[in-house]
């Protein structure tokens, strides 16, 4: 009975600390769970941030586009605009040349 006792003993303790490894492991574990769902947590974040970032960054590009598109039909209406003054200053220039020899034949 005595060796029984014993072997029962020595059971007990390695049952405990069968018992105390798991619980370390699981508290491991636990933790490591706790990380890798805050990281995750983070990654959300971090892909919510950059879908706002886009999405303004395609909000911007739209404005861009339509301001670019009316510097164009103003550069546009400036060129035209500049070419018939130049035409106009060339007819001008003509009218005053010949008045000017008109004025030197008489």
């Amino acid at each position: 009975m005595n060796d029984h006792s014993t072997d029962g003993s020595g059971q007990a303790e390695t049952t405990s600390a069968d018992s105390d490894a798991a619980s370390r492991r699981l508290m491991a574990a636990l933790d490591a769970l706790e990380s890798a769902v805050e990281r995750r947590r983070e990654a959300d974040r971090d892909e919510n941030e950059l879908a706002v970032r886009i999405q303004a960054l395609g909000a911007d590009r739209s404005r861009l586009a339509d301001e670019l598109d009316g510097s164009l039909v103003k550069s546009r209406r400036l060129e035209r605009t500049n070419r018939e003054i130049a035409e106009r200053l060339d007819a001008a220039i003509g009218t005053i040349r010949s008045v000017l020899d008109a004025g030197e034949t008489s």
